[in-house]
């Protein structure tokens, strides 16, 4: 039962935090952007004590029920694993005892922590669980969710039907999307092979909270008394910390995923209080593993009364359709947005032009969105998840090729520009890097100013009327002068007003000029209100 309720949490929690990188609607982070910001780490740089607090007491509590519930990594984990199980059957007992990469944990863990403090998140961001499978969901899986989708506006509008829209599916940087590619290749081996060996010995908030979990009160207990050392238990346990040999689980490394649970038909290993009697191993944090410099305490232990004995499938049967269940009640949701939200994705200037392709400018400070504050704060906050790239509607946000802030989000504009109105990427980031600004707030931010290259400028240099740039300015900061003040009839050019710019990027983006646009924002380091 412990492992059906299991499963079915992790299924939502995977599916909701999934669906939040695939949602391009905005809707679903009304009612799901929550799952992101009880994530550890994101909770911990946004300074959400309460969070924190409540994820270290649920582990010294239940264990590791983060990892097997909360984190969709290790839920990806888990999946492929089950993956694996299914299609070879005879491998499904695969797992046995493993020492404990003690060295190499704690290692990570420290270096990890090191970057952190120094700033270096960009570097940390990499092995970030959170981080990671937040690159897996917006560079793999939302490029194909998105081509299904366009697929069935196609479908859908040979039949008159505008229930789904279609929207643009590009890579937004090739170093991050390469770095997602091999992040996933390498987790799907590991899994496959040694199913949760990443989250033991790599995963930073892995370590950090198998440090917790070795005082939990309640876990997987073994009655030595009914166990008839079967050994199914160990060959069950996708973090190989079961030592059936001596009848102890290192507790550092279970993830209470109640798989042993499900398989003792003895009752020899059940889930309650670990220090009751007629337990093994109840020593906690004074035994310890040897050569592993590990403490462990007793727990999970043999699991089924016979080596043929096969798990149950009437608990995969549930998995499956909880996540089928569950994935169409939200993609629904998502999917019933009213057709009216198209005409408000990226037809400026009425639909009426083709604008033309454009190249990103050389900025001297990068544009970071307001709510960020400067551009420190954002480098030190940021965890690099991409979140806010994914929900970002006109395609403004996109992750840094730049060593220093690799696959941070910076702003860019020639696939749209920051609309005034749009707080968006402030709602949805977890990690404090964007404070959440309302729209009367944005609209006084400055995160930039326009400048002009009047060399590229039609106006200036071929002396042709435009005025596009001024047309599109949401705050009346640029007007179109003279450019020969003594000439009533010389064309008329741009000038900015730098006070009153607040950044947005609307004239560089419709700015008639190709590849580079004539004007173009240069970020400030420090944002400013007006």
């Amino acid at each position: 039962m412990l492992r059906k309720v299991r499963i079915a949490l992790a299924a939502v929690f995977f599916t909701g935090i999934t669906l939040l990188f695939l949602d391009f609607t905005g809707v679903l982070h009304l009612y799901l952007g929550w799952m992101a910001k009880i994530q550890f780490i994101p909770a911990a740089l946004a300074l959400n004590f309460g969070i924190v607090a409540a994820l270290v007491l649920l582990t010294l509590l239940l264990g590791r029920v983060y990892c097997s519930v909360i984190c969709p990594l290790g839920v990806m984990q888990d999946i492929i694993s089950w993956i694996h199980g299914k299609i070879k059957k005879k491998n499904l007992y695969r797992f046995k005892y493993r020492r404990p990469l003690t060295a190499l944990r704690y290692t990570v863990m420290v270096a990890f922590i090191a970057a952190m403090a120094l700033g270096v998140t960009s570097i940390a961001a990499l092995i970030a669980p959170y981080s990671a499978y937040g690159r897996i969901a917006t560079e793999l899986f939302a490029p194909v969710y998105r081509g299904c989708n366009n697929l069935l506006a196609m479908i859908a509008e040979h039949f008159d039907s505008y229930a789904f829209y279609s929207t643009d599916v590009w890579i937004k940087s090739v170093p991050t999307f390469v770095v997602a590619a091999v992040t996933f290749a390498l987790l799907a081996v590991l899994s496959w092979k040694w199913g949760r060996i990443w989250c033991d010995s790599i995963c930073p908030v892995g370590s950090l909270l198998g440090l917790v979990s070795r005082f939990s009160l309640f876990a997987p207990v073994i009655d030595t008394d009914k166990c008839r050392n079967c050994g199914l238990c160990g060959r069950h346990c996708k973090s190989s910390c079961i030592d059936t040999a001596n009848h102890r689980v290192d507790y550092s490394r279970c993830v209470a995923c109640m798989d042993c649970l499900s398989v003792c038909r003895d009752g020899a290993i059940q889930y309650k209080f670990r220090y009751g009697k007629n337990t093994a191993g109840t020593g906690g944090a004074e035994e310890t593993v040897a050569n592993g410099g590990e403490q462990i305490s007793s727990a999970a232990e043999e699991m089924q009364t016979t080596t043929t004995g096969k798990p149950e499938n009437g608990t995969r049967r549930e998995f499956i359709k909880a996540t089928a269940i569950t994935v169409g009640t939200l993609a629904a949701a998502e999917m019933a947005r009213p057709v009216e939200a198209a005409a408000q994705q990226m037809k400026v200037d009425g639909g009426l032009i083709t604008l033309p392709e454009k190249k990103a400018p050389k900025r001297e400070t990068p544009l970071k969105p307001a709510g960020s504050g400067s551009l420190r704060h954002f480098t030190d906050h940021c965890i690099a998840c991409q979140l806010c790239v994914s929900a970002c509607p006109n395609h403004v946000l996109r992750p840094s090729t730049s060593l220093d802030t690799l696959m941070q989000p910076e702003m860019s504009y020639e696939k749209g520009y920051c609309r005034p109105e749009c707080t968006r990427c402030s709602s949805v980031c977890p990690a404090g890097a964007i404070a959440e600004v309302s729209r009367e707030e944005k609209s006084s931010i400055q995160i930039g100013h326009a400048t002009v290259d009047y060399r590229l400028c039609v106006a200036a240099a071929e002396g042709v009327k435009c005025g596009n740039c001024a047309r599109h300015c949401p705050v009346g900061a640029i007007r179109m002068v003279r450019k020969d003040g003594s000439d009533k009839d010389s064309v008329r050019i741009p000038a900015v007003n730098e006070e009153r710019c607040i950044g947005c990027g609307a004239c560089e983006y419709n700015c008639p000029a190709a590849p580079l646009s004539a004007i173009h924002v240069e970020g400030h380091a420090v944002h400013k209100e007006l």
